[in-house]
């Protein structure tokens, strides 16, 4: 009898684990390109509870030192699980090593001290650059097999750290913030948390990098250095499933030359109002599924980097071998992003089967001179857009580093190429062979702007069978291979493309609809090998060539 109920529970577990593998298998179905299987994280059977090691819950003690010694304690044992149970706990950084599993259990909530003399300065890469920033609150550095997994809640206390700007506010929030100490800026527009941070912002000539002070002024300026919230730098078989991770100080999750990494089932929880607040950014990853998650953040959602300019470049590890499937993005500067920092490059990603309902905007490729790197061999397909303010796909090779939706004071980014003459060179950036299909976008602003250079254009993009319903249509500048199949644009402003210096663009099977009559303008004499629509040629009422165009450009 005890044989036989053996036998049985082996059955069982043989195929509870043949489930699973087939559901991992399922992620890998109709991907473009030759994909690696990613190796998933296994961990020893030891297993300990934060408790054993002085941890207290309540919100009130630190666990700091619990964390360090549980983690120390299942390392020297070659790993495990660290069990946090339900409850409140209070802690400084957690360092993650090797083969060590930190489970939050359902109802557990581990809150990050707001105390910045808990996260001391370390040398780290933000935003593509070599720096020095604070301490993260969950970080790991060439370690192999960990996780974090379970359904509890992991808070960085990012509103201890962060800036905040009036216009991203109620007037009842502006005045609670105000009350809660720090500083304003000159105008009054401007929240900081300390002058330690004002004194940061001030330092700054590059955005986030105090470069106008020595590194040893670094400490004076502590509060403006915000960490990310998970920083995991050259690991290897990384999860990510369950919890989910908020109120980050800067980005939330920041793999970095990570190498078999899983996400999913996670929300990725950030306010609107963060700057900087990040869903994922992968950075210089290799062989990453992401799936089955929701984010609702405040700036880039799910974005994929590779260094910026000339620290990228000499990285030179591109971002490869992404699959991104089943993600809800709620709010977010963008729902699925690349760029800007991309020196390195990125290639063989797939993007399919996800929702953005109101990102600032759909999907978004960004980058601008100087930066270098080759984008190439991105697959999207089945995505789902509503309320989307600015553009639901959008290259612009002119990105300066604003947010898509203007705020007060800020400039509308340029997108007219300048006279100037710029060589190619290996600060030239890349973008090409990009394929979209079945993207469908209902009341939104624009549908497609494709902004390249005037020395290296876009190349070879193919959008097919989408529909966009949005108030503008088309733009296409300075690019090459451009081909829209079996797609119909229903706009109520403007024309219904304008073209300028770009050649091999093919609209010969789009459908305009618009209350108006549509209307194409074709401009600038780099312009050659436009085909459109049939009723576009037979009512030359309805196109504009300009003078410059060449004869026979337009088919």
């Amino acid at each position: 009898m005890k044989k036989s109920l053996k036998m049985i529970g082996l059955a069982a577990a043989l195929l509870f684990s043949g489930q699973i593998y087939a559901q991992n298998l399922d992620i890998y179905k109709n991907i473009e390109f030759k994909m690696p299987q990613v190796t998933e994280t296994s961990f020893p059977a030891n297993t300990v509870s934060i408790t054993q090691f002085g941890g207290i819950s309540g919100g009130n003690v630190k666990n700091t030192e619990a964390f360090r010694k549980a983690i120390d304690e299942l390392s020297k044992k070659g790993g495990g699980k660290l069990l946090v149970p339900r409850g409140m706990w209070l802690t400084g950084p957690i360092v993650l090593k090797s083969n060590i599993n930190l489970h939050v259990e359902d109802g557990a909530f581990i809150v990050f001290s707001k105390d910045k003399d808990d996260y001391p300065l370390v040398d780290v890469s933000f935003e593509g650059l070599n720096t020095i920033r604070c301490q993260s609150p969950i970080s790991a550095k060439n370690a192999t097999n960990i996780a974090i997994t379970g359904k509890g809640v992991i808070d960085g206390s990012g509103d201890a750290w962060r800036a905040i700007k009036k216009s991203k506010v109620s007037e009842s929030q502006w005045k609670e913030i105000i009350k809660s100490g720090g500083v304003l800026s000159a105008d009054g527009k401007n929240w900081y948390p300390s002058e330690s941070y004002k004194k940061g912002l001030e330092s700054s000539s590059n955005f986030n990098v105090p470069d106008k002070i020595s590194k040893d002024e670094l400490v004076t300026v502590k509060d403006f250095l915000r960490p990310v919230m998970v920083s995991l730098v050259g690991c290897d078989k990384v999860l990510l499933d369950g919890p989910t991770f908020q109120n980050s100080p800067a980005w939330n999750l920041h793999p970095l030359m990570c190498s078999n990494v899983i996400l999913r089932n996670l929300t990725v929880r950030n306010p609107w109002y963060s700057q900087n607040g990040d869903g994922v950014d992968l950075e210089s990853c290799k062989n990453v599924l992401i799936y089955d998650n929701t984010f609702d953040v405040g700036d880039d959602a799910i974005c994929i980097k590779s260094g910026k300019d000339e620290d990228g470049r000499k990285r030179g590890m591109p971002t490869e071998n992404i699959i991104i499937k089943n993600n809800v993005v709620y709010h977010g500067h963008g729902g699925f992003v690349i760029g800007s920092e991309m020196s390195g490059g990125a290639r063989n990603i797939h993007v399919s089967d996800c929702t953005f309902i109101g990102t600032d905007i759909g999907l978004r490729f960004k980058t601008t001179r100087g930066r270098g790197g080759v984008v190439e061999n991105i697959y999207i397909k089945n995505i789902d857009m509503i309320n989307i303010p600015t553009q639901t796909i959008g290259f612009n090779m002119f990105y300066e580093g604003a947010s898509p939706v203007l705020e007060d004071g800020q400039k509308k980014e340029g997108n007219k190429a300048p006279e100037k003459v710029f060589p190619v060179t290996e600060k030239t950036p890349v973008f090409r062979n990009i394929f979209f299909k079945n993207i469908n976008a209902v009341n939104s602003d624009e549908a497609i702007t494709l902004f390249g250079l005037a020395e290296m254009n876009l190349k070879n993009i193919v959008i097919e069978d989408s529909q966009f319903d949005t108030r503008k249509a088309l733009t296409i500048a300075d690019a090459d291979g451009i081909q829209l199949k079996n797609v119909k644009l229903k706009y109520t402003e403007g024309t219904g493309a304008t073209i300028y210096n770009s050649k091999n663009i093919n609209l010969s099977t789009v459908k305009f609809e618009s209350a108006n009559k549509p209307y194409v303008k074709v401009l600038g004499n780099k312009t050659g090998a436009v085909l459109l629509p049939k009723e576009i040629g037979s009512d030359r009422s309805l196109l504009s060539v300009g003078a410059d165009v060449a004869k026979n450009a337009v088919k």
